[in-house]
Parts: structure tokens; C-alpha cells; sequence
């Protein structure tokens, strides 16, 4: 297929920064739409990948998976958007959009892969798919979000993976206005999960190990934070919880959280990727009906549901903009969990290179 050329950032390999280089992009065929990229926000996903933390990097590999930009061009075939739009991207850009799941509007759960927004698998010209840390990107409108008209679109970004990481559990579990929810952890994830809870009408807990973080979180709307490493303060939400979010993204005791839930409460962690220690302790989980969950990501309606939601509710994610030249920085500073709460990148310092 016929390909032309954009600039990019990229990782060469595991253990260099990210540097300037070219990439090929598919010309937009009859159902694709073309997005000049304004803001890419950056997620912890981008550093596993660019380091190959979880294996499986296929290098060049140019990350970004919380895109926002103006549509450039569409196919003949398109419906959905027009020249000059605003469009959104998230994490995935195709699957085989025939099995139960796909079938089902979960696309994230595709039973034959899906295909992410980088390092999948690319259909179309070969090779592995790539990010958002570029100037444009070319996707099949079925993949392509519309984004609220009234919502600061660097902000908006990233909605398109912190956001609906943390709508989507939040959904299934049907929390609502009778909900208690509590979340640990408060980073990109966790943000913005007290802002989406407390949105839907939630009463809304943060779990914290410090005093740190009460101010913050009292302010994005938690009614209440509670010191996870207060035995008393533990005791005091113990069977409170309906639905508990867990953001932390490294592994981590899930055990004296699990008290706090309520008769058939879930726990449903999106944070952490591998195994748990300590060893999970089924007792409480059969003797109160509770569980302990994971969830990915959301489909395309349920992610399109989350936009237009957080458009009728004015919910964004709060944001530190920066020059694309500044990304290996900001990783180092992700490592060390130095932002409120999510790094977005103006792509514009790219394109004026």
C-alpha cells in the first residue's frame, strides 16, 4: 500500500531516549480519516513500552495513545466526521470486529487481539503500528472519536486511556448515586477516577499511605481520604466499600483493602499488570461474597459514551503541557511520580522542528 511520510519521535531501543526520525503512514483509504495530532498526553504505558518492561517492544517504537487532533482528510465512505473536526484516538485501532466480544461493543476484549494504537500489529503496510508521538495518524473510522466541542482538548487527551481505564470498571459495576466507591492511589488513574465516580454521583473515598495527598484529593471532589497505613483509620471503613478502583501500578499487599468492602463489594484493579504478594487471602472473599477483578480499557461506544459525558459534566484531566523535546525528562519524572497528574505533549514543538 501506498505510504507517506511524518515525523515522529521514537525509541531505538530499551535502554536509549526517545529521539526525532521519520515514520511511514498509510494514505487514508475509502473508511479511514486522517488526524493532524494537536496533543498527545503520555501514559505509563509509554515508558513500559519505549523500555520494554513487559517484553515485546518492537523497535523503532513510537508510543502515544491518548491523541487529540483536527481531521486533515477522510475517505469517501466516511460518515462520522469531517474536514475539521476534532477527533480523538485511544489505544486501539482495529480488531477483527466479527467475534462475540467485538460483537458486543468490547472491542478491547477481542478474542482474536486487538490491534493497539503502537506496537501492534499493522494491516495495512506492514510492520508495527505507531503512536501518537507524531505529527499525523491515519485510523479506520470506526475507531475514531468524536470529542465534546466545550472540553479543552489538551486536557481532553488524556480521558482517551486514564479516563476510560477508570470509566469502564466504573460502569460495569453500576455505580450511581447510592454508590460508595473508593480508589487507591492518586496519579493519572486514580484523578481521574474520583473525578468520574464523584461525576456519576458517588460517594467517593481515597485510600493514600500519607497526609500527603488530602488537599489534592479533597480538591478533584473526594468527600474523604483515608491513611491506608492507619490501622484505626482502616478499621473505620471496614464493610463500606461497594466498588473499589485500585491504580497502583506496581504490585502491592491488596489484602487489608479488601476488609473495606461491602457484602459482594469488588475490588477491581487497573493498575497493575503480573502477580500478587502477598498471596491473596480468600477468607473474607467467601465469608462476605467479594471479589477481586481486573478491567481494561473500554470499547469504542463505551469510550464515546465517556466523552460525551465528561463534555455534558465539564471533566477533564488536570495536565502539565509539554514540548515533545522534553519527553525523555518527563519520563524520568513519571518514575518518580512527579506530575499533576498527567503529562500532555503540544505537538506543535514537533511539527516546528
Amino acid at each position: 500500500m501506498e505510504a507517506t511520510t511524518v515525523k515522529a519521535f521514537a525509541a531505538e531501543a530499551a535502554d536509549k531516549a526517545l529521539k526525532q526520525t521519520e515514520i511511514k503512514r498509510r494514505v487514508v483509504g475509502e473508511t479511514d480519516i486522517e488526524i493532524d495530532i494537536l496533543y498527545c498526553g503520555v501514559c505509563h504505558s509509554d515508558l513500559h513500552t519505549a523500555r520494554n518492561d513487559w517484553g515485546g517492544t518492537v523497535y523503532p517504537a513510537v508510543p502515544g495513545h491518548e491523541i487529540v487532533g483536527k481531521v486533515t482528510k477522510v475517505g469517501n465512505k466516511v460518515t462520522k466526521l469531517k474536514v475539521g473536526d476534532f477527533a480523538a484516538v485511544g489505544c486501539l485501532v482495529d480488531s477483527c470486529r466479527t467475534c462475540s466480544s467485538c460483537q458486543q461493543d468490547l472491542e478491547q476484549y477481542c478474542l482474536n487481539g486487538f490491534t493497539g494504537t503502537y506496537n501492534g500489529k499493522d494491516k495495512h503496510i506492514g510492520g508495527t503500528t505507531f503512536g501518537g508521538y507524531s505529527e499525523k495518524v491515519i485510523v479506520a473510522e470506526h475507531f475514531v472519536l468524536k470529542v465534546p466541542p466545550n472540553l479543552d482538548l489538551a486536557a481532553t487527551a488524556p480521558l482517551l486511556c486514564a479516563g476510560i481505564t477508570t470509566w469502564s470498571p466504573l460502569r460495569h459495576w453500576k455505580v450511581g448515586k447510592d454508590s460508595k466507591v473508593a480508589v487507591i492511589g492518586l496519579g493519572g488513574l486514580g484523578h481521574m477516577a474520583i473525578k468520574l465516580a464523584k461525576g456519576l454521583g458517588a460517594e467517593v473515598t481515597l485510600f493514600s499511605r500519607t497526609t500527603s495527598k488530602q488537599k489534592d484529593a479533597l480538591d478533584l471532589g473526594a468527600d474523604k481520604v483515608v491513611i491506608s497505613t492507619d490501622d484505626g483509620q482502616m478499621k473505620s471503613v471496614s464493610g463500606q466499600f461497594d466498588v473499589i478502583i485500585d491504580t497502583v501500578p506496581y504490585i502491592h499487599d491488596v489484602n487489608p483493602y479488601i476488609a473495606t468492602l461491602n457484602i459482594s463489594g469488588t475490588l477491581v484493579l487497573v493498575g497493575y499488570l503480573g502477580g500478587l504478594e502477598p498471596i491473596l487471602n480468600t477468607v473474607p472473599m467467601i465469608l462476605g461474597r467479594k471479589s477481586v477483578a481486573g478491567s481494561l480499557i473500554g470499547g469504542i461506544a463505551e469510550t464515546q459514551e465517556m466523552l460525551d459525558f465528561c463534555g455534558k459534566h465539564n471533566i477533564v484531566s488536570e495536565i502539565e503541557i509539554i514540548k515533545m523535546q522534553e519527553i525523555n525528562e518527563a519520563y524520568e519524572r513519571m518514575l518518580k511520580s512527579d506530575v499533576k497528574y498527567r503529562f500532555v505533549i503540544d505537538m506543535a514543538s514537533l511539527k516546528n522542528q
